[in-house]
C-alpha cells in the first residue's frame, strides 16, 4: 500500500508527464501553424483574383477556430480532451492535403476551405494550455500554462525552416510540398495524443449545477482575463499577417519573411517557460502590463523604418508582448474558475476562446485590408487603442482587488 507521499509523488508525476506530452503536443501544432504563418499570405496572393483578398485565407483559420471553439469545449465534456484533440489533428491533416491539392490546381476558392479545416485544429490545440491545468495544485497552473506555451519555441525554429526546405517538393507546385510537411506534423500529433487517454479530463456528465452563462461572464477576473488574451492574440495576428506582405513589398526576399516569422514565434513562445514564474512573483496584473508595454514597443520600431532588422525587431517585440498577455489572461481565468463545478470551467474556457477567436478573426481579415488601403504604418498604429483598453483593464481590476483587500483588513481590524 502506498504511503501518503509515495501517493502525491505519483500524483506529481502523472501530472508532470502530462504536461510533457502536451508541451510536445503544442510544438507539432505550432511547427505545423508556423508553415501556415509564414506561407498562407504569400500563396494566398499567388492564388487570389485581388491583392486584397491575400490574407483572406488566413483569415478564415481564424474564423474557424471561433466557430469551433464551444462544439469542441462540449464535445471534450462528452467524449475527454484526448479523443476531441485527436479529431481536431486530423482535421489538421486534411487541410494540410487540402492545401496542397489546392495549390497544385491553382485553385483559391479551395485553398479557403483547406484553411477552414486547419482552423479546427487549432481550436483544438487552443486548450491544451487548460488540459495541463486540470490536475496542477494552485501554484502550478501558471506555470503549466506557462511551459505549454512554451512548446512552441523548437517548433518557431523548425516550421519556417521546414517550409522553406519543402517548398519544391511537389515539381512546378511552389509550397504544395509546404503543406504536405502540415500533414505529417498532424498526423504526428494523433500518435503523441493517444498516450493522453486516461490522463486529462475524462468525460464530464455530472458536474454540479451548471451556473447562468452572463453571471460567469460578468465577473471582473473573466473580463479581464478575456480582455488580455483578445487584444494580445487580435494586436500579434493583426500586424503579423501583413508582416510578410510588407516585407516582400519592400523589395526584401521571401527568405527575410521567414526569417522575420521565425524570430517572432521565438519571441512569442519562448517567455512561457519564465512567464508562469514572473505572475507567481509580480502579479497577474503587471505580467498584463509587460505584455502591452513590449508590443507597443514593437509598434514604435516597426514605424521607425523597415530595414530587415526592424521588422525583426518589431516583431520580436511584438510575440513577446502576445506571450506575456496570453499567459496571462490564461492564468488569471484559470485561477478564476479554480473552485467552480467542472461544467462552468469548461463554459467559461469556451466562452473565452471563442470571444478570442472572432476578435482574432476581424483582426486578421482587416489586416489585408488596411495594409492594401492605408500600409504598414496604419497596421502598427491602429493597435494602439487596444492596448491601452488592455492596459486600463489591468489597472480597474488591480484597483479593485486592493480596495477589496483594504476593506478585508479593515474589518479584521474591527473584529
Amino acid at each position: 500500500m502506498k504511503t501518503p507521499n509515495a501517493f502525491r509523488f505519483t500524483l506529481l508525476q502523472a501530472s508532470e508527464r502530462r504536461v510533457a506530452l502536451l508541451v510536445l503536443c503544442q510544438a507539432l501544432f505550432v511547427c505545423a501553424s508556423a508553415i501556415g504563418l509564414t506561407l498562407t499570405g504569400l500563396v494566398g496572393s499567388m492564388l487570389a483574383p485581388s491583392r486584397a483578398l491575400a490574407t483572406l485565407p488566413y483569415a478564415l483559420v481564424t474564423v474557424a477556430t471561433a466557430l469551433s471553439t464551444v462544439p469542441v469545449s462540449l464535445l471534450a465534456r462528452r467524449w475527454g480532451r484526448p479523443r476531441v484533440f485527436q479529431l481536431g489533428a486530423l482535421a489538421g491533416a486534411c487541410g494540410g492535403a487540402l492545401a496542397s491539392w489546392a495549390i497544385v490546381r491553382n485553385d483559391f476558392l479551395l485553398f479557403c476551405t483547406a484553411n477552414l479545416a486547419l482552423g479546427a485544429f487549432a481550436a483544438s490545440a487552443q486548450f491544451y494550455r487548460f488540459a495541463a491545468t486540470e490536475a496542477a495544485s494552485s501554484t502550478f497552473k501558471a506555470q503549466a500554462i506557462g511551459w505549454v506555451t512554451g512548446g512552441g519555441v523548437l517548433a518557431a525554429v523548425l516550421g519556417p525552416t521546414l517550409a522553406a526546405l519543402a517548398r519544391e517538393a511537389v515539381p512546378g507546385h511552389s509550397f504544395a510540398g509546404s503543406y504536405l510537411a502540415v500533414v505529417a506534423l498532424a498526423l504526428l500529433s494523433i500518435l503523441v495524443l493517444s498516450r493522453l487517454r486516461g490522463g486529462t479530463a475524462a468525460p464530464v456528465l455530472a458536474a454540479g449545477t451548471p451556473t447562468p452563462l452572463l453571471q460567469l461572464l460578468r465577473r471582473p477576473a473573466f473580463l479581464v482575463a478575456a480582455c488580455g488574451c483578445a487584444v494580445g492574440a487580435a494586436s500579434m495576428m493583426f500586424v503579423m499577417t501583413a508582416t510578410p506582405l510588407a516585407v516582400v513589398g519592400c523589395g526584401l526576399p521571401v527568405t527575410v519573411a521567414a526569417g522575420v516569422i521565425q524570430w517572432h514565434l521565438m519571441s512569442m513562445y519562448a517567455p512561457g517557460f519564465f512567464s508562469g514564474r514572473l505572475i507567481a512573483r509580480w502579479g497577474v496584473t503587471r505580467v498584463l502590463w509587460l505584455g502591452t508595454a513590449a508590443m507597443a514597443g514593437g509598434s514604435l520600431v516597426a514605424l521607425s523604418g523597415q530595414s530587415a532588422w526592424q521588422f525583426g525587431l518589431a516583431l520580436m517585440l511584438n510575440g513577446a508582448g502576445w506571450n506575456f498577455m496570453f499567459v496571462g489572461g490564461s492564468a488569471l481565468l484559470a485561477e478564476t474558475f479554480a473552485h467552480d463545478s467542472l461544467a462552468d470551467r469548461a463554459r467559461a474556457q469556451a466562452a473565452n476562446e471563442f470571444l478570442v477567436a472572432a476578435i482574432v478573426a476581424i483582426a486578421a481579415m482587416a489586416s489585408g485590408w488596411v495594409f492594401d488601403g492605408w500600409g504598414w504604418g496604419h497596421v502598427n498604429g491602429l493597435i494602439w487603442p487596444l492596448l491601452a483598453l488592455a492596459a486600463g483593464s489591468a489597472l480597474w481590476l488591480q484597483r479593485r482587488q486592493d480596495l477589496n483587500l483594504d476593506l478585508t483588513k479593515t474589518r479584521l481590524r474591527r473584529a
